[in-house]
């Protein structure tokens, strides 16, 4: 078979959030590339103890490239682990589109990403029939990553769905404004910082308080705002059921 380079999403931290294929392909690496300031070290306890592990998170696109080009030449087997979910704000477009330049095929391994590990810890679902059905995931702007103008936050506001806000906390005070826009004062909004980490914090807190919370709290990195009203005590949310499960709907599996 053919050698091929595996991105794997390593997940939010938690060394158990890995999938099982993730874990079957670590165990068998013989290079493991790791972006060493969001993918705990405990994860590298499933490769093989001869696996030669290689921090990133000084090196430039070029140099992980140009690594991973030599080793692949080798005929080693490559492991580029990177946090949470690959799909997701993990800079691999760049990495596969040089590789592929050079003629090394990748496969794609997901992981867990942060704002699903946070609505398990926080026990609850995203969307609640007639109340939430849509997610938006996104970011700020900053220099690495300009944002579109039809992507502003204001403008993602104005649906008033499930939020999920990224590398948020130093602007943390100009998103709340925008988001004050549309959401309602109340909008519970769940601040989790470091998910699945030993030092993991998640506070719900009014929309209102969002950024005094947050500098109270002294946070500035790894840290997710989740802004939706499915963050509602439950007791909150009577009549907003799904139908799926209900005595009177019908389906192809329960017709009586």
């Amino acid at each position: 078979m053919q050698n091929v380079v595996h991105f794997v999403g390593a997940g939010p931290g938690d060394p158990e959030l890995i999938t099982l294929k993730a874990y079957n392909i670590l165990k068998t690496a013989d290079v493991v590339l790791f972006a060493d300031s969001l993918v705990p070290e405990e994860i590298l306890q499933y490769c093989p103890e001869k696996a030669e592990t290689i921090r990133t998170s000084h090196l430039t696109l070029e140099e992980i490239v140009s690594l991973i080009k030599e080793k692949y030449h080798q005929g080693l087997k490559i492991v580029r682990l990177h946090s949470g979910d690959l799909s997701l704000y993990s800079a691999i477009h760049e990495q596969i589109t040089l590789l592929a330049k050079e003629g090394i095929p990748c496969e794609l391994v997901p992981g867990v990403s942060a704002y699903q590990a946070a609505a398990a810890k926080l026990g609850v679902e995203l969307t609640i029939p007639s109340l939430v059905q849509t997610v938006i995931l996104t970011r700020v702007s900053g220099q690495s990553s300009p944002i579109p103008p039809e992507e502003q936050l204001a403008t993602l506001a104005s649906h008033k769905a499930t939020l999920c806000l990224h590398l948020a906390a130093k602007h943390v005070t100009h998103c709340q404004q925008e988001l004050l826009q549309h959401y309602p004062p109340d909008t519970p909004v769940a601040i989790c910082h470091r998910v699945g980490w030993p030092d993991e914090k998640i506070i719900i807190v009014p929309l209102t308080a969002m950024a005094q919370t947050t500098k109270e709290y002294g946070l500035t990195r790894h840290t997710l705002y989740i802004i939706s009203p499915a963050l509602q005590p439950y007791h909150n949310l009577n009549g907003h059921r799904s139908h799926l499960y209900h005595p009177l709907y019908r389906h192809q599996f329960r017709n009586s």
